[in-house]
């Protein structure tokens, strides 16, 4: 099983997304018995809550659910469980930088890192409205769609 984590600031927009759009790739590949998706924040402000409600309507109307989802704060364990942690910004990728133990062997990057189109960060569309959403889709999926050709090329399945 390959694991994957995504991991944004508070676990209530880009990160839940992302956890959703690359689990629909996954899904339509046949993979999910192989890869398993999770998400994550790297602070506590929101911990135990669903996704934030213009996230979880521009994933409505793209046929998504992601109101089961709760936010949840990056762990230690987690660098022994995830074989990607998957930033969206590099402010988070320094956080988890620097709080990864010298022990984790896994790939620690910007999702976008596996995109064709766009490069650097996922914005964060929290102080914005509904086209800030959907921005976020927009980088989102060519990158998951990306992540999962290194993943399939690199694990032969």
């Amino acid at each position: 099983m390959i694991n994957i984590l995504f991991v944004c600031m508070g676990n209530i927009c880009r990160s839940p997304t992302a956890e959703i759009i690359f689990g629909a790739h996954v899904a339509r590949e046949g993979l999910s018995d192989l890869i398993s998706v999770d998400s994550a924040g790297t602070g506590n402000w929101h911990v135990g809550n669903p996704p934030d409600d213009r996230a979880i309507n521009i994933a409505k109307l793209l046929g998504h659910e992601i109101g089961h989802l709760e936010a949840r704060q990056v762990r230690i364990n987690d660098f022994g469980k995830f074989d990607y942690i998957l930033a969206m910004d590099k402010s988070n990728l320094y956080d988890l930088t620097a709080m990864a133990p010298e022990s984790f062997g896994g790939h620690l990057s910007l999702l976008l890192d596996f995109s064709d189109e766009e490069s650097g960060d996922v914005p964060d569309p929290y102080y914005g409205d509904l086209s800030d959403y959907d921005r976020v889709i927009e980088m989102v999926d060519p990158a998951s769609a990306g992540l999962l050709r290194h993943i399939r090329n690199k694990h032969e399945f």
